[in-house]
């Protein structure tokens, strides 16, 4: 599943990010969503979030299972 769509994505949930830092290189970081940045319902390049341990980047992936 993408992260796309903000209705996919709440607090406590697995996912993986692209950290702004990552861009260029697409090197994904783990974590569990915090909190959501993103207010609109979709967003082309992925919702973006806060994780639990304060990093903030875009969601490229919904983790099924933890």
């Amino acid at each position: 599943m993408n992260g796309q769509n903000r209705k996919d994505i709440y607090p406590g949930l697995d996912v993986e990010i692209i950290l702004k830092k990552d861009q260029r290189s697409g090197n994904k970081t783990r974590g569990i969503v915090q909190s959501l940045l993103t207010s609109a319902a979709f967003h082309s390049r992925g919702i973006k979030v806060r994780l639990e341990d304060g990093q903030v980047g875009r969601v490229v992936s919904i983790e099924e299972g933890i």
